[in-house]
């Protein structure tokens, strides 16, 4: 029996109706990542740019949650859900552009079994949120030009660039893979006007980004400057851990079928028009060689490159369609079922060890003490954040009640995490200010948040949170900035019956150092 594609479409509907289902699910279940909660900042203090990122994906979030009138989980992770929904169909496109339906099936099956793509891109509300659906609008719209020379085309992928420049700056691997291609494959379309108004238009859209950065000293671009280097000691054991992560990240089957597609292309196996093949691969080599290059002298994400890995997705699933398009004895090659399979054990695993903590991740030895209890267990990142602001409201409504703290006291912090989380699970609810105490580079978009919300006052009280598992010695941070540093109580958060990490609470009293924000940011 072989597939027609009103058959193929049925088949895709189910598949974006149960991963949406399945994602909306997660999405509710499970308290945020510390990168998550922290761009719920960008939605509460939205502004033309930030520390870190663009805006778009506090915009997003702005949008789906009606401006926060919904702030919790769910809502706030709605854009993830609908996007990866779009982005599923959007491979789907891009296959069947580029060879067949039977190819976009299978794309967007593989998409949906990778780890980015289902729970970073389609569950975590991050930056790739928006980044991965307007690089595919964009690379579905310079496919088409190349293919019709119809000039609408070109000006979308110069608006969906720029789109994702204001969701991410790794999109501008869209326009060096673009640029890239025409020198040295099309170099006609240097005489068509349209691809510098298309480039243009990309430029306009990232002038918020642009005007922000020379207010604030080009303060964004620096950091980012800083994590990455051209030339510094060679360090392999970066370049291992990074390719081990994104063997995890792209789902590990997922990985070896990009590698044998590559292969078996390279040996001459037609799948695709090779004018495709050649605007994919200048789009994706690049943006996975920089990052790659950068990894060999200092320690990088795995995410970053997984956009770029994702669209490889294009090449297995081409090859698979062509080894299936006349005898289609199954719907789904045995390939794509080990991938969907495994996508389906990482997240069963991970969200019962997230929720039950099952599996013991306490792997240092001075995590036995209760200071630092709990360290080494990433899943904490997602787990206690409600328990502890129930318990948290009691100590301070008794440490009001006998006169020691003030209900306007604010609660202070030294990181833009756990400063985030904090806030949004138990300083913002209780209708308390959070302030992060540090440098830039440590608290981020809290050195403008310090100052929306009155910044540091000399005299002032202030509560300090710390975790077990992310200890911080109040005595070592804060020793010449308080009169005095007072332990009042100690929260345990349990896990199944079971404590899972505990939460020293201090009273830090009489500020007497006020950092100097402008020194801070020069």
């Amino acid at each position: 029996m072989v597939l027609n594609d009103n058959k193929i479409k049925k088949y895709l509907l189910w598949l974006l109706v149960i991963s949406t289902v399945i994602r909306a699910f997660l999405a509710a279940f499970f308290e945020f990542g510390n990168d998550e909660v922290y761009y719920w900042t960008y939605a509460l203090y939205p502004d033309w740019s930030h520390f870190d990122h663009p805006p778009m994906v506090g915009w997003v979030m702005q949008l789906f949650s009606l401006n926060l009138l919904f702030s919790d989980e769910f809502f706030l992770r709605l854009a993830s859900v609908v996007f990866m929904t779009i982005d599923t169909w959007l491979f789907y496109r891009i296959g069947k552009e580029i060879k067949d339906s039977l190819t976009g099936f299978y794309a967007a099956l593989l998409f949906t079994a990778s780890l980015y793509g289902f729970v970073i891109t389609g569950v975590f509300i991050l930056p790739d949120t928006p980044l991965m659906l307007f690089m595919l609008l964009s690379l579905l719209s310079f496919i088409r030009y190349f293919k019709t020379s119809k000039n609408k085309y070109m000006l979308l992928g110069g608006l969906f660039a720029g789109l994702s420049l204001l969701s991410k700056y790794s999109a501008v691997f869209i326009w060096s893979g673009v640029g890239l291609y025409i020198l040295l494959f099309d170099r006609k379309q240097l005489k068509n006007k349209y691809l510098y108004l298309s480039a243009l238009i990309s430029v306009v859209c990232l002038l918020p980004v642009l005007i922000w950065n020379i207010q604030n000293d080009f303060i964004s671009f620096t950091f980012h400057g800083d994590r990455v280097s051209f030339f510094d000691k060679l360090r392999p054991k970066y370049f291992l851990t990074e390719l081990v992560g994104e063997f995890l990240y792209n789902n590990p089957v997922n990985f070896v079928m990009i590698i044998i597609a590559l292969v078996l292309m390279a040996r001459g196996w037609r799948v695709l028009n090779g004018r495709d093949v050649r605007l994919l691969l200048t789009t994706c080599i690049p943006f996975i060689a920089v990052f790659w290059f950068f990894s060999l002298t200092r320690p990088i994400l795995p995410h970053w490159t997984a956009p770029a890995l994702s669209i490889m997705l294009l090449f297995p699933a081409a090859v698979f369609a062509e080894k299936y398009k006349n005898k289609q004895k199954r719907l789904v090659p045995v390939g794509i079922k080990l991938s969907l399979s495994l996508l389906l054990i990482i997240v069963a695993v991970g969200g019962a060890e997230i929720k039950t903590g099952f599996v013991s991740l306490r792997f240092t030895e001075r995590s036995e003490t209760v200071q630092r209890y709990g360290e080494s267990d990433f899943t904490l990142s997602m787990y206690g954040w409600k328990k502890i602001r129930t318990q948290f409201e009691s100590i301070r409504n008794q440490k009001i009640e006998q006169g020691l703290m003030k209900e306007s006291d604010a609660m202070i912090n030294l990181n833009w995490y756990p400063c985030a989380n904090l806030d949004y699970y138990v300083a913002y609810p209780l209708g308390m200010k959070m302030l992060a105490y540090g440098e830039p580079v440590m608290i981020h978009k809290y050195l403008w948040i310090n100052e929306y919300r009155g910044g540091f006052r000399k005299g002032d009280d202030y509560w300090f949170l710390t975790e077990s598992c992310d200890y911080y010695d109040v005595n070592r941070y804060f020793k010449d900035c308080f009169s005095e540093m007072i332990p009042c109580d100690t929260i345990t958060v349990e896990r199944c019956g079971k404590p899972a990490k505990y939460v020293f609470v201090y009273m830090l009293k009489d500020l007497k150092k006020v950092p100097d924000v402008n020194t801070m940011i020069k």
